[in-house]
């Protein structure tokens, strides 16, 4: 790491941390946690009491869960311990996780065939709208998203051995994955970061199983006691049958909708078992989907709409939290910035991957035009996929360039998990942060030769 590139990755941390130090004092005791939010933070409660992620029944019964990702709360009652079940602690944690993971996008930024200090990358992260007003939020999405950016930083950092980076950026992993358990189709992309300079293939999947591994080894203590204690193993988290099933309804129209509306399938309805009830739903949403498997097909388009379309993901948790306070106008007007802040990111990035000279790059520079025209219309869905097209026609040469590496598998991953399962604006907050560094590099993409070094017979 170069000392422009140290002094620029402070700097940023500062801003970031400063931007979202504002926002926690203006929401400190005037946000209660809200949705998912309140759940975490009544786990986190439990967890520093020393009760350990167990559910308490009205009727007085205490049953050991893992219903949702025990990352989260976990970090929070490990912090809860210290300072009491504070929800400012929290937001305060939230803050310092931006400030870092902006920091890293400065580093990762840099990481470029061509030149550029990462500076750009690491501001847009620092001050993206949505990311800055989720900072209050109690809830996971841009947490791990930003996690996702620091151990790509830490994977392709100069300045340790290759074992290290693998080891380090794997821990990052797993702890993301222990936030979203998602977040391991990341892990192997990342592990071929750990080796983006060098030759050929073999090096790079070496890194890519090793950082896989600690990611997975990290989370096996979690899956062990999940095995022990609930009624069936379970990997992070026990709702992957509900969600697949939740994602058969055509009630949700490609989103959420609850079992009390859609109904529990009769074979459930006797599975008390944490375990053994998500592993029936799931049996019956995969029988939903053989029986139609167009119709689940054709919703895809809508939970991916339901998913990049939006951007309004801070303002309606802030509503949802405190009504009188963020009123439906102040949401509109809040949600209005989110989405501008979304859609200028996802126009840069289309911008840096389009316009970067390298491999087929007439064909990347017409998708990428159509990914700006995209982000500027109400389907913006179509934007972010033609963004992992646009990713893709780089070929092996994708890996030589982290930032836009990190972006398009995030991405991609992000788009096919909720096209299988269902879709919020919420989940587009984990590409943010990996969109924001790539967005940075416009500046090298486009008014910058940054892929020179390429072979002149790729660029076809």
């Amino acid at each position: 790491m170069t000392p422009e590139v140290r002094r620029g990755a402070a700097r940023v941390a500062v801003l970031a941390l400063a931007v979202r130090l504002v926002v926690v004092a203006f929401a400190a005791g005037r946000f209660p946690p809200a949705d998912d939010g309140t759940f975490y933070q009544l786990i986190a409660e439990r967890i520093a009491s020393g009760l350990g992620y167990t559910w308490a029944w009205p009727d007085g019964t205490v049953t050991f869960a893992a219903n949702y990702p025990v990352g989260y709360p976990a970090i929070l009652g490990a912090l809860y311990v210290l300072t009491g079940p504070h929800v400012v602690v929290a937001m305060l944690a939230n803050a310092l996780v931006g400030a870092v993971a902006s920091a890293a996008a400065v580093v990762l930024g840099s990481r470029a065939p061509g030149p550029g200090s990462g500076k750009l990358s690491g501001i847009l992260v620092a001050v993206e709208p949505a990311l800055v007003l989720y900072t209050p939020a109690l809830m996971t999405e841009a947490f791990a998203g930003e996690l996702l950016v620091i151990a790509a930083a830490v994977g392709t950092s100069g300045s340790l051995r290759p074992a290290l980076r693998t080891v380090g950026a794997g821990l990052v992993l797993g702890v993301a994955t222990l936030v979203r358990p998602e977040m391991l189709l990341v892990a192997p992309f990342i592990g071929l970061l750990v080796e983006w300079r060098a030759p050929g293939w073999r090096r790079g999947a070496l890194a890519a199983l090793g950082v896989t591994g600690v990611a997975l080894a990290l989370c096996a203590p979690w899956t062990l006691r999940n095995c022990v204690r609930l009624d069936r193993c379970a990997f992070v988290s026990a709702n992957a049958g509900q969600n697949l099933l939740i994602g058969t309804s055509p009630l949700g129209h490609g989103a959420w909708v609850g079992l009390d509306r859609m109904g529990v399938p009769a074979a459930c309805r006797t599975e008390f078992g944490e375990g053994g009830k998500d592993r029936c739903f799931g049996r019956e949403a995969v029988a939903a989907i053989a029986e139609s498997p167009a119709a689940w097909v054709a919703q895809m388009p809508r939970k991916l709409g339901v998913t990049f379309d939006y951007g309004t993901a801070a303002a309606y948790y802030l509503g949802a939290s405190n009504p009188a306070l963020v009123s439906g106008r102040t949401q509109t007007l809040l949600g209005a910035l989110e989405l501008l802040g979304q859609r200028v990111v996802l126009v840069l990035a289309a911008l840096a991957l389009g316009g970067a000279p390298g491999p087929r790059a007439v064909l990347r520079r017409r998708l990428g035009f159509a990914c700006v025209a995209f982000a500027l219309l109400p389907f913006a869905w179509v934007g972010f996929v033609l963004l992992v097209a646009v990713g893709l026609l780089f070929g092996k040469h994708l890996w030589r360039w982290p930032a836009a590496g990190l972006a398009v598998v995030t991405v991609g991953t992000t788009a096919l998990t909720h096209a299988v399962f269902f879709g919020a604006g919420r989940y587009a907050l984990v590409c943010l942060p990996a969109l924001g560094v790539l967005a940075g590099s416009v500046r090298n993409g486009v008014l910058r030769p940054a892929f020179d070094t390429l072979r002149k017979d790729e660029d076809i």
